[in-house]
């Protein structure tokens, strides 16, 4: 008889699906997901990002691959797995990933133009920002 292992998260794409096939054919795709959890401590409120790795299998791993793009809502629904290696010391690693068995992506709405014109002027700011900050020796 399993053992009760289940998950259900909630949060946003980090970075665009990957998409690879086995050596059968069969389709895996993999993205990372950034859940945020937001608690007062004091008189202030504070933000606890987590990260996680989900992986679809087969016709679950192609419509995600469509359908995922960085930043996009998503609700997941799986087993935790843990996978188990020896590195090159030959030092025993692990980690735990997500095996997604149900995912549901938030709708996306069209962006208004003077939303599209605040993204790019946000985008210049931080590229100047960035830029400012930069050491010069």
């Amino acid at each position: 008889m399993n053992n009760l292992n289940s998950i259900l998260v909630e949060g946003n794409l980090a970075r665009a699906p990957e998409l690879r096939t086995t050596t059968k054919g069969t389709s895996i795709c993999t993205f990372p997901i950034a859940s945020n959890r937001y608690f007062k401590q004091d008189d202030t409120m504070e933000k606890e990002v987590s990260f996680f790795n989900v992986e679809t299998w087969a016709k679950l791993a192609e419509a995600s691959y469509q359908k995922g793009k960085k930043g996009r809502g998503v609700r997941v629904v799986g087993r935790l797995k843990q996978e188990r290696w020896n590195d090159k010391e030959g030092k025993a690693q692990s980690r735990i990933i997500i095996v997604a068995e149900h995912v549901d992506f938030r709708p996306e709405f069209p962006k208004k133009a003077t939303d599209e014109q605040n993204d790019q002027e946000t985008e210049e700011a931080n590229v100047e920002t960035e830029n400012a900050l930069v050491p010069t020796f």
